[in-house]
């Protein structure tokens, strides 16, 4: 298996992530997948649970910043919402919108994280783009086709890197287990 498909760490969700997770690991940005990571694909505002996290996020001094596979107008009207930067039509699972826009502010790569909730487009890009990702569980049933297509791939792909202990849950690294 390639590492291309290794995630630095695993969670059942972005809700449940101690934000002093990201400051210990040095995270200045934070790509946030939208669909089934941050919200359902359908939504176009955010949820309360949403809205409560990004401003959590900003105060711990992180840059929030939601890269989707999903048109503009969608990913647009929600990143406004909370007032936070966006990567919309990012084609995911190729890095290029995200080491533009990391070429682009001059960032460090060593002080990015993503986190989003497929294998085969958040976890290939992430590698892909040499920055460290947090694999998720989805956190509704329902999926756009395309998506439910990848997941079709990426699901025996997530078993086997469970099953050889290479997606580490995030308390594992942070040390509160």
């Amino acid at each position: 298996m390639k590492h291309i498909y290794r995630p630095f760490a695993h969670a059942k969700s972005i809700f449940e992530i101690d934000l002093d997770f990201y400051k210990e690991m040095g995270v200045e940005v934070l790509f946030i997948d939208l669909d089934n990571t941050l919200d359902s694909y359908k939504l176009f505002h955010p949820t309360e649970r949403a809205q409560k996290l990004i401003p959590e996020i900003i105060k711990k001094g992180i840059r929030p910043v939601i890269v989707s596979n999903n048109r503009g107008k969608r990913v647009r009207t929600y990143a406004n919402d909370l007032g936070i930067e966006y990567l919309n039509s990012c084609a995911k699972p190729f890095p290029h919108k995200i080491n533009k826009f990391i070429k682009a502010n001059n960032l460090d790569k060593n002080k990015l994280m993503l986190v989003g909730d497929q294998m085969m487009t958040d976890v290939v890009a992430a590698n892909r783009a040499g920055i460290r990702v947090i694999l998720t569980d989805k956190i509704v049933k329902e999926d756009q086709w395309t998506t439910h297509i990848n997941r079709i791939f990426g699901r025996p792909i997530r078993k086997h890197q469970m099953k050889k202990g290479r997606m580490p849950d995030w308390r594992t690294i942070y040390g509160k287990d």
